[in-house]
């Protein structure tokens, strides 16, 4: 047993640190003041009962500091039952498609948010499509940074960072403590090639290269999975193709889930996706730190059940080395973020990720959940 623990206590913390290594490594550079963007930019909502937070994303984006002329606003109604579809409707400047309209007659898909973004995409000509989440908020240089990028990098598909914010309560902070873990590993990862990361609330790519890799094709079926599995797509026609654009003003805000059973919900969404990822290294280091986890809840568990001390002995080992572990991954992200108060909560949130990762883990690709009103499997 001891040997096992070693083993994955050593692969935990070598990750670790590789992602620590990478986002100290990453950097990009804002755009200036004299820099004149020349690329068309579609902007994607996706919403589906987000009445009211939609309002917010669309005045966020509206406000942006690029030219008028060069980007439009479309948001995608998921059958709300809400007002969603009337506030997008107030904005003479937003394109608003109803969903609901589009499938009529045919065969209700599975992956909604799929099928609502390869509707904007098929309904714009512009070159590059830049899709968020209709809870989000974004900075009035968000849209010029992501741009500004592109038009250096020439890439084919741009992550940007995600941060949740007004966490008020342990549920809330520990997520968004969790959350700037992610996306440390998606910067890094990105940046050190290691795999193909993103979120997307803060994603954009070519349109042309959209349809190259055949959109959603192939990953349709699954209700998740519109932003890594298409990156993943991207990445394999175009290896060197991708980039994480690490800067705050090309951060967008939005907010944690407001209790436990939400994350749950939301957290078993994100792993339904993790068998059908096309870039094993992901796999694998999900694998590792899953193993790891469970180990540390094995090793107390058998001292539960056999009181000898050992396990309980191995157990405190493994843990104290992933709080230090953790502890340093977790304040180079906080530093970026702006948030190193919520290092204060590292010990409470360390037996919360335990758990969470050892039952999200062994939940995800066995149970269903709800999301939005909609159960999935």
């Amino acid at each position: 047993m001891i040997f096992i623990v070693a083993c994955l206590s050593t692969i935990y913390v070598t990750l670790i640190f590789l992602y620590v290594y990478g986002w100290i490594k990453l950097s990009s550079v804002p755009a200036t003041p004299d820099f004149v963007p020349q690329t068309g930019v579609c902007i994607v909502i996706p919403a589906r009962n987000e009445a009211h937070r939609l309002a917010a994303c669309i005045e966020s984006v509206r406000a942006q500091n690029y030219p008028i002329s060069l980007f439009d606003i479309i948001v995608v109604d998921d059958h709300s039952t809400d007002d969603t579809a009337a506030i997008a409707a107030r904005y003479a400047d937003v394109c608003l498609i109803r969903l609901a309209d589009v499938l009529q007659g045919e065969d209700l898909p599975k992956a909604y948010k799929k099928k609502a973004i390869e509707t904007a995409i098929a309904h714009t000509q512009r070159e590059l499509i830049v899709t968020t989440d209709a809870d989000c908020t974004m900075p009035t240089d968000w849209l010029r940074n992501i741009v500004h990028g592109y038009e250096t990098k020439q890439a084919h598909i741009i992550a940007a960072p995600v941060q949740y914010v007004r966490a008020q309560t342990f549920v809330e902070r520990f997520q968004t403590l969790d959350f700037i873990g992610m996306m440390v590993a998606t910067g890094a990862s990105l940046h050190l090639r290691l795999a193909t990361m993103c979120n997307g609330a803060n994603l954009a790519y070519r349109r042309q290269t959209f349809y190259e890799v055949g959109g959603f094709a192939g990953i349709d079926h699954l209700a998740s999975g519109d932003d890594m599995l298409l990156m993943a797509k991207i990445a394999q026609r175009y290896p060197q193709g991708h980039y994480f654009l690490k800067q705050l003003s090309a951060t967008v805000s939005t907010y944690a889930q407001p209790t436990w059973a939400d994350f749950a919900q939301q957290r078993l969404r994100w792993a339904s996706k993790s068998a059908s990822y096309q870039d094993r290294r992901i796999t694998l280091f999900l694998a590792a730190v899953y193993l790891f986890n469970l180990a540390i809840v094995g090793c107390f568990v058998g001292e539960v059940l056999c009181g000898s001390g050992y396990y309980g002995q191995l157990g405190g080992y493994a843990l104290g080395i992933k709080m230090l572990a953790d502890a340093i991954f977790l304040s180079t992200g906080c530093v970026f973020f702006r948030r190193t108060d919520l290092l204060w909560w590292l010990i409470p949130a360390q037996i919360a990720h335990i758990l969470y990762i050892v039952i999200i883990g062994t939940w995800g690709n066995t149970g269903t959940y709800t999301w939005k009103g909609r159960k999935m499997s």
